[in-house]
């Protein structure tokens, strides 16, 4: 684990870069965790895509593709198992019968709703560990690095 910087000197950008990473992988696992505890379990490929779909309703497949690092035979599959267990829905498109609009179902809705709460639960118990003054740093730290990101 890093060492965290009690002097009045700030870090260099590689150094904030490096604890980003590392807390980011912890995350990863954090979130991973919660996956897992679901009573049906999805791939992160298939959590990607729900989270995807939860975002932009009614996505052709190409642009799902493009969303999710893809190419479209492969989304095509990922979603023909999600359309199995019933989180996914396939609807013929507005502008062409061939092209297909993809959109998340009530159960995929319901399912995204439970791995989010579970995060979120995982997320409390470590917060909980933080004095009240490293929760203030962190909201703010986090609030000025959306800013950056979202201009990115």
């Amino acid at each position: 684990m890093g060492v965290v910087n009690r002097s009045s000197e700030p870090p260099g950008t590689e150094a904030v870069a490096a604890a980003v990473a590392e807390t980011a992988e912890l995350l990863e696992i954090v979130f991973e965790r919660a996956r897992e505890a679901s009573p049906r379990p999805l791939s992160t490929s298939q959590v990607r895509a729900v989270v995807a779909l939860d975002h932009h309703d009614g996505l052709n497949l190409r642009a799902l593709a493009e969303l999710l690092g893809s190419t479209p035979p492969l989304v095509s599959r990922l979603c023909d198992r999600l359309e199995a267990v019933g989180f996914v829905d396939r609807l013929p498109g507005t502008h062409s019968r061939r092209e297909l609009t993809l959109r998340l179902s009530d159960r995929g809705r319901a399912y995204l709703r439970d791995l989010r709460a579970r995060r979120r639960e995982s997320l409390v118990a470590v917060l909980e560990k933080l004095t009240p003054e490293a929760r203030i740093a962190l909201v703010n730290g986090l609030g000025e690095f959306r800013e950056a990101a979202a201009e990115f």
